[in-house]
């Protein structure tokens, strides 16, 4: 069996397009696999750089590895069942500002870089008014960032051509409506100038976004086996499910630039992300809640022993569609489908979910 890296395992070399803030299981189960994907299926062509958002964490490890790893998809897709595997080369090097801040900050000065994504947990999107311009680095991620915006703003004079597109992905409503405030209360802490503040509101967009796609992470109880199969010894082996959902709040300029649902992928451009962030929460997280008494007074566990169960299903199918659909304001179609997907997650065949 083989060690995975670039010398055992094909890995194409491309632009740095992409900065992301965060090696965790989600983005690479998720963004990183989405950008694989419009790798191959367009001319997108680019490359990710994982910036580590906290002092300790994996990049030591992907590094090791050369950002190669698969993803494990599991679940049903329009009633089959998917078990597959990827290998995602998309990770060019990973980054630890704490410990190398100066390469950190030479990302700035990359003009193919057009990208930010970040998922730093819901406690990542605050102000700290404790950080300051010249830490090394700032302690929170808005103050990460900012400092890597103000060093491009500077390095390029001012040019707009050089502005980056971020697209936070922490569980928070309207995330990128938050993050852009944080970073405006840095600019005015940090009395950074007006043609800063102009550069940053004119070249730069941060747009809120919606995610979804369950992650159980790292396989520890069926990696021998997989490792096995793969015939590589990869440490970073991700698994979730077949489905997957991003919505991004942009404007088309935005999304011909980043052509993931030219791909084929389920990844949505649209003026307003509410509906679908009520659309989630009302047909996934509420049935999800509603089931959970009903099943165990029943004497079922599972969430799809749940679904499955003759009167619990159809409880909960009944709730589902003909009740919480009717209290959005989302084409009936569009809910149905996605509905009906939600049911398939609930009845994954790989997920033990109590």
């Amino acid at each position: 069996m083989r060690e995975l890296n670039s010398k055992t395992a094909p890995k194409t070399v491309r632009p740095e397009r992409i900065i992301q803030f965060g090696e965790g299981n989600f983005l690479r189960a998720f963004v990183d696999w989405i950008i694989s994907n419009m790798n191959e299926r367009s001319d997108f062509n680019g490359s990710v750089v994982v910036v580590q958002p906290i002092e300790k964490g994996m990049v030591d490890v992907l590094n090791r590895q050369d950002g190669l790893y698969h993803v494990n998809l599991q679940g049903l897709e329009n009633g089959q069942v998917v078990n597959t595997y990827r290998l995602i080369d998309v990770i060019s090097r990973a980054l630890n500002p704490y410990s190398h801040f100066d390469e950190y900050m030479k990302l700035a000065e990359q003009p193919e870089i057009r990208f930010v994504v970040s998922n730093t947990t819901e406690a990542g999107i605050a102000f700290d008014p404790a950080c300051r311009l010249d830490d090394r680095p700032a302690v929170s991620y808005p103050g990460k960032l900012t400092q890597l915006l103000y060093h491009r703003f500077r390095h390029f004079y001012g040019d707009k051509s050089k502005g980056l597109i971020i697209f936070p992905c922490e569980l928070i409503f309207q995330n990128g409506h938050h993050l852009k405030r944080i970073i405006r209360q840095y600019i005015d802490l940090w009395q950074l100038g007006g043609d800063f503040t102009a550069w940053f509101e004119g070249a730069c967009g941060v747009y809120a976004t919606l995610v979804d796609r369950i992650v159980p992470g790292f396989p520890r109880k069926h990696i021998e086996e997989i490792q096995e199969k793969l015939q590589y010894k990869d440490q970073l082996v991700v698994q979730g499910e077949a489905f997957h959902l991003w919505v991004i709040e942009a404007p088309e300029s935005v999304a011909q630039e980043f052509p993931a649902a030219e791909c084929g992928l389920n990844v949505r451009f649209v003026p307003d992300e509410e509906p679908y962030h009520r659309r989630k929460v009302t047909l996934l997280n509420g049935p999800h809640t509603l089931l959970s008494p009903v099943a165990y007074l029943s004497g079922v566990d599972i969430v799809r022993e749940a679904c499955q169960d003759p009167d619990v299903g159809r409880y909960i199918r009944k709730v589902m569609f003909d009740e919480l659909i009717e209290t959005i304001d989302l084409p009936r179609e569009e809910l149905r489908t996605f509905a009906d997907s939600v049911m398939e997650r609930f009845t994954n065949p790989f997920v033990d979910h109590q």
